[in-house]
């Protein structure tokens, strides 16, 4: 997909100016983060967990190479084949080749970031074949023509009535005049139109959350099995994913699910967990006759090494954009491109440029739930203030926001100037307010920074802690 990075402000100020978006913006917020609250008070095991899942990851990173090589050998054993593909353009040519070898028609797909990353559904359109989503938001998202806007829930910008006036207007075959005011009668017509879908496919593609060293498998969860039957019912299965998806062990993939579902849905395991170990045997009774694994660098080996590699820790749960004040401010399309949240503030500049994706580091209050919530303990903070740095020494930001800084750097280094300032300006706001009622009266800087530093509760707002120490304040 284009991205549109670049314009990200004239992107957020759509966003916050769309009633609807807003609207579902505050449902996500009174639901992702409330049930990840609870189900990680149902497990006290879950900090350890998270420094598990951050070992295992960071081990596997260290030892790329080797689990790499591993995973591929067990694959072939598996009578499977994997491709690597260094580009985009690599990854679409091996799926079009697959496809072309059946002379495929149709394409179902599971939900795969890396599918969106590369643009494969366009890209398949233009040669001939039909891809067809499977996934319920996938599918909403594909026949309005719309991108994701989250990475588990990519039509989660959209109310159930903008559902039905899209199912209307491209389910023309069936009555007019049915009812689509429940959202359990938006599924069953999801369902029965795309039931046919899976049964004509040819090839089935589907991401992956976990690529297992040890056995060759692949690994996915959903909650609607729609990613069984695509890659069980076509007779090629294909896996699309990105390096930093491998384990080394079975073992480790369970103690990474345990987090992925608790920090991803709020539920202790996602209704399925798949896991794919080659093509269909002589006495399995369905399955695929071919197995292909599609393994994408795009610019992820790059980050190996430097400053930016805790990034491929990322197990994809978005737990960190369901707590971010900016993601539910603006939504996901006003990140301009595949990834959106904190996570995105961070991998996309990796994959697409800081020059296109500068913006994205910047849209942060540095509020610290991101990396409070992170499964793995990803620093986002501090990543994207390596961003920040090399946008700076790169020139990439504007005069006039460099000559600021440079001036903010100036006073940063006289403490004594720097705070009699902030007072002198803060004491002649709140005179102003007091003789013109024309301002408000502002905290002191440290106040400021003491209440964006520290991590806030989940489910407070830091602009309602802030109003109760002031007024807590007014009552001493």
């Amino acid at each position: 997909m284009r991205a549109t990075s670049h314009t990200f402000e004239a992107n957020a100020r759509t966003g916050l100016a769309n009633p609807i978006l807003q609207r579902a913006l505050a449902l996500m917020q009174s639901g992702f983060p409330e049930r990840r609250r609870f189900a990680v008070e149902r497990l006290p095991e879950f900090e350890a967990l998270r420094d598990v899942g951050k070992s295992i990851k960071d081990h596997t990173l260290e030892y790329l190479d080797f689990y790499l090589e591993l995973f591929e050998e067990n694959v072939v054993a598996g009578d499977g084949r994997v491709h690597w593909a260094r580009t985009a353009d690599e990854a679409r040519a091996a799926v079009l080749q697959i496809c072309r070898s059946v002379d495929a028609k149709i394409v179902t797909k599971g939900k795969s970031m890396i599918a969106e990353e590369i643009g494969l559904n366009e890209y398949l359109e233009q040669n001939g074949i039909t891809p067809v989503e499977t996934d319920l938001g996938e599918y909403i998202i594909q026949l309005r023509h719309e991108p994701p806007s989250h990475l588990i829930a990519p039509a989660i910008h959209l109310m159930k009535e903008q559902v039905a006036d899209t199912f209307r207007a491209e389910h023309r075959a069936l009555d007019p005049g049915r009812s689509l005011v429940e959202a359990r009668q938006l599924c069953d017509e999801a369902r029965a139109v795309l039931r046919p879908q899976f049964l004509a496919a040819d090839v089935g593609i589907t991401g992956a959350n976990f690529l297992v060293a040890e056995t060759g498998s692949s690994i996915i969860v959903t909650n609607e099995g729609n990613g069984d039957l695509t890659q069980t019912l076509p007779r090629i299965h294909i896996v699309m994913a990105s390096l930093e998806k491998l384990v080394p062990t079975l073992e480790d993939a369970a103690t990474l699910l345990r987090l992925l579902a608790r920090s991803a849905t709020g539920q202790e395991f996602s209704a399925y967990t798949t896991v794919s170990t080659g093509p269909r045997r002589p006495d399995d009774l369905d399955g695929p006759e071919q197995y292909h694994v599609i393994l994408l660098d795009n610019g992820r080996s790059a980050l190996l090494g430097g400053e930016f590699q805790d990034m491929l820790r990322c197990i994809r749960c978005s737990a960190c954009m369901n707590h971010c004040p900016v993601y539910a401010a603006v939504g996901g399309h006003a990140y301009g491109w595949v990834y959106s949240g904190p996570m995105g503030a961070v991998l996309t500049p990796s994959l697409i440029g800081v020059a296109e994706a500068g913006h994205l580091p910047n849209a942060s209050t540095f509020c610290g739930q991101c990396e409070s919530v992170c499964p793995v303990k990803i620093p986002l903070p501090k990543l994207m203030r390596h961003w920040r740095g090399r946008q700076f020494t790169g020139k990439l930001n504007p005069p006039v926001y460099r000559a600021g800084l440079c001036l903010w750097a100036w006073l940063a280094r006289r403490p004594t100037l720097y705070h009699a300032l902030v007072e002198l300006a803060s004491r002649t706001l709140g005179w102003l307010a007091g003789d013109r009622g024309r301002f408000r009266t502002l905290p002191l800087a440290a106040g400021w920074t003491a209440v964006r530093d520290l991590p806030a509760p989940e489910g407070r707002s830091f602009h309602s802690l802030w109003v109760e120490r002031q007024k807590a304040g007014s009552r001493q």
